[in-house]
């Protein structure tokens, strides 16, 4: 009697995604923001087999989309016997215990889904205990959901007296949990501020833009480091930090975590020193994938955190990365329809308002090493501007 061979490889998980088109959302938006939480779905591991879009005037109070989508949905989760279902929005938790309840298998929203990734990539103690504090902050207003079957008084020997429901213990061991977070990360924040005090005396550069645009890809090739890259949104998420000499003139460059759309709050506040190196850089290299279809959108989304975070008003290089990946549809001669930028080619964005408006900025390509000398030299009066004028008695050559 023979035995059938198994296989030890994890089983793919299969999701379903969810959006609504309201009115302040566009049809163009809700599916670019669909097709990035699939990437983001990737990206965790989860292969996405069908997107279900419903036009709202506003999302459901209760179950987020109408209850006849929902049905929808949860015949097609049932006949298909998908995982999980993920949802383009923070759900409330009300919403998320009656989708959940109402579906009956797993049930994901857009920030979990990232939080997720962040542990996944978290490397560092700092980094991972950032995304810890994310998670319980998140966890917290949910509980409820959790414990459903929990819900019922201690009790017997031993237990006697006012009681304590599960729910209010659990509460109070996240709250405490937090509580520890918070202070572990107040001590790496001390140490953190006293390493980049100790920096001072160099011009400090930070690399900044939405997520996987080629941040790390330029990184390297700047600094000739081996900073994990790939092809997968946050792929960098401890601040990577390397000094650089360009000639005689060295400055510190760093890597920091790639923004996003709805980026979720609570990593924005776990992550405040990581996002330090950003505040207190000298210039801003923002990094724009012109490749992608939406990259305008992408570019102020950056612009938005980065005055979120009080860091607006720094000097910015724009660099307009991958344009070897960048393609458009040359129009007729004979075609007298309106131009759009779908028709626009790289000459055409180069004499645009926007490239005017951003300067200085540059188009290049970090993969390919297209107008990199350029790149260097620009960046080289950049810097040796900033130090010049805050060591004129410097021991660089200017």
């Amino acid at each position: 009697m023979g035995f059938e061979p198994t296989s030890n490889a994890p089983v793919q998980e299969t999701a379903i995604l969810v959006g609504v088109i309201t009115d302040t959302q566009t049809d163009f938006q809700t599916k670019e923001y669909l097709d990035e939480l699939e990437f983001l779905a990737e990206t965790a591991g989860a292969r996405t087999m069908k997107k279900f879009i419903q036009r709202m005037h506003y999302t459901n109070s209760k179950t987020y989309v109408g209850s006849g989508k929902l049905d929808e949905i949860k015949a097609y989760i049932d006949e298909n016997e998908i995982g999980m279902a993920i949802f383009d929005d923070e759900l409330t938790p009300s919403q998320l215990r009656n989708v959940e309840r109402h579906l009956n298998c797993k049930v994901l929203d857009r920030t979990n889904l990232i939080l997720d990734i962040f542990a996944a990539r978290a490397q560092t103690a700092y980094a991972k205990t950032q995304v810890e504090l994310a998670q319980y902050q998140y966890l917290l207003p949910r509980l409820t959901r959790m414990w459903t079957h929990l819900e019922r008084q201690r009790g017997g020997i031993g237990m006697r007296g006012p009681g304590e429901s599960q729910i209010e213990t659990d509460r109070r061991i996240i709250l405490d949990k937090i509580s520890r977070l918070k202070e572990q990360l107040k001590k790496i924040d001390k140490q953190m501020a006293v390493q980049r005090g100790n920096r001072g005396s160099l011009v400090r550069v930070a690399l900044v833009g939405y997520t996987n645009v080629g941040k790390s890809t330029l990184m390297n090739l700047i600094s000739k480091s081996e900073v994990f890259a790939e092809n997968k949104l946050f792929a960098t998420l401890d601040t990577t930090v390397r000094k650089v000499v360009f000639e005689n003139l060295p400055f510190l460059l760093s890597d920091t975590v790639g923004f996003i759309r709805k980026l979720p709050h609570q990593l924005v506040e776990s992550f405040k020193s990581t996002l330090d190196e950003v505040r207190e850089a000298d210039l801003l290299i923002h990094v724009v994938d012109i490749s992608h279809p939406n990259f305008e959108e992408q570019l102020n989304v950056v612009k938005e955190t980065l005055a979120e975070i009080k860091a607006g008003d720094k000097p910015v290089y724009l660099v307009f990365n991958k344009i070897d990946a960048y393609t458009y549809v040359q129009k007729a001669e004979d075609d007298l329809t309106p131009v759009t930028k779908e028709n626009w080619s790289l000459d055409d964005l180069m004499n645009s308002w926007m490239y005017k408006e951003n300067n200085p900025a540059i188009f290049m390509s970090a993969k390919e090493k297209m107008n990199l000398e350029k790149f260097r030299t620009d960046l080289y009066k950049m810097v040796a501007e900033i130090s010049q004028g805050r060591y004129p008695f410097g021991n660089f050559l200017w």
